[in-house]
């Protein structure tokens, strides 16, 4: 029996092999320029949801086996996607706006510090058309763009890719 347990691990519902049991993941800081002020909080939340979602990782509030942290770095609106204006009274203007958020991760995998990495960026953006209002579609936008930005830290951490 314990030759058949040597191979064996934590398995995540997405098929990956985890060798960890723990995970520690304390609140991410905001030090983005704009945004909602509980932006790290909510990114945190997300976080640690995906982990719980997607893993048998039990969460640890310090020293899990795997450690996350970091920071929201980046809060960014650029212009996109100019349209030329229709007559002389107008002025040309960019018809899409692409909010941009970024993060700054640092991982230790207690297990397997090949692993590790520290102030990692992971970024994502969404386009919004300019006659939208910002302040109603920024929560949903947000959520989108944490979405991604989380599924790239799952894959870099625990799914090694």
């Amino acid at each position: 029996m314990a030759l058949l347990c040597q191979g064996c691990g934590i398995y995540s519902f997405t098929g990956v092999a985890i060798t960890a049991e723990t995970i520690s993941i304390p609140n991410f800081y905001n030090d983005a320029d704009g945004g909602p002020p509980d932006m790290a909080q909510i990114f945190t939340n997300k976080l640690l949801d995906y982990y719980q979602q997607n893993t048998n990782l039990i969460r640890v509030e310090e020293d899990g086996e795997l450690q996350l942290e970091g920071t929201v770095t980046n809060y960014r609106l650029t212009p996109v996607a100019p349209s030329a204006a229709q007559n002389n009274d107008q002025i040309d203007a960019a018809a899409l706006t692409r909010l941009t958020i970024t993060v700054s991760v640092s991982y230790v995998n207690t297990t397997n510090a090949d692993f590790d990495f520290e102030n990692k960026t992971f970024s994502f953006f969404e386009d919004f058309d300019n006659n939208q209002n910002l302040t109603s579609i920024e929560a949903e936008l947000i959520d989108r763009i944490f979405d991604q930005v989380i599924l790239d830290i799952f894959n870099a951490t625990v799914a090694n890719w």
